[in-house]
């Protein structure tokens, strides 16, 4: 059994949802960014979604764009980021730890390099949010030559053919979305296609986790109450980040206030 499947099985043993932290590796510095990782597992998370820098990533909103040029601006080089990665893998053997990736950096980096380098640092999933599944072979091919589960996003206008096709592709988990668009803050966010949750289900795909817009105790609820297994919420920890980073006891303090309140939603 691989990380993630021991995980989704312990959880639904005491039934609970998955939660799974996402920020960008270095954010706001290598020193903070190890110490919200320690109140991330020490908070109970189930999993973690970790973002490698990118100058251009068209899947995020302004939250997440920002975090990227203060990891940019303090020289976070992809070199930098498996360094960053291997001492966490080190320190916590067992979490489940995801890489979220676009598609220019593992074509500069040679796609067979990038794997192997995540296989030798025990990397678990791969996520790259810019990559169209009809072109996703190539990266499959080396996914499983180095046991990297590779995870494919499933978009709220997905017809009958794309969810066959991702239930069938996706390893780890499903990454669910809601609403088109780019990533980012919602009030208010639609609850999960029931439709789509039921044909992934239908043609056995792996868990389903929803993301996107993830930022309060309801949303949550309403994701695992619709049949998902969990969320993955990343710009509203993000925005702690971004408004706290000046002070790094406050920043800290927030982010444990914070990850509390969301894991204990997942509670059923």
């Amino acid at each position: 059994m691989n990380r993630y499947e021991i995980m989704f099985q312990k959880i639904k043993l005491i039934n609970e949802g998955c939660f799974v932290p996402y920020i960008t590796i270095g954010d706001p510095s290598i020193q903070s960014f190890y110490q919200i990782i320690d109140i991330f597992i020490k908070s109970g998370v189930n999993a973690l979604e970790l973002g490698i820098p990118f100058s251009d990533p068209l899947a995020d909103g302004i939250i997440v764009q920002n975090a990227n040029m203060r990891v940019l601006s303090n020289k976070i080089t992809i070199s930098k980021c498996f360094k960053i990665l291997n001492t966490i893998r080190k320190k916590y053997p067992t979490i489940p730890i995801g890489i979220l990736v676009y598609a220019n950096i593992i074509f500069n980096k040679g796609i067979k390099n990038f794997y192997k380098k995540c296989k030798k640092i025990d990397i678990d999933s791969v996520l790259i949010p810019d990559l169209p599944i009809e072109e996703s072979s190539i990266f499959e091919y080396y996914s499983k030559k180095y046991n990297i589960l590779q995870i494919f996003i499933c978009p709220p206008n997905s017809d009958k053919k794309l969810i066959k096709k991702i239930a069938k592709k996706s390893k780890g988990y499903v990454y669910l979305i809601t609403h088109s668009g780019v990533t980012g803050l919602k009030n208010k966010i639609n609850n999960p296609n029931l439709n789509i949750i039921n044909q992934l289900k239908k043609y056995n795909s792996k868990p389903i986790l929803q993301g996107f817009g993830i930022s309060k105790i309801q949303h949550i609820k309403n994701s695992l109450s619709s049949g998902t297994q969990g969320v993955i919420c990343g710009s509203i920890i993000i925005k702690l980040i971004e408004k706290y980073h000046y002070n790094n006891d406050i920043m800290l303090k927030k982010i444990k206030k914070l990850i509390f309140k969301l894991k204990s939603a997942t509670i059923k």
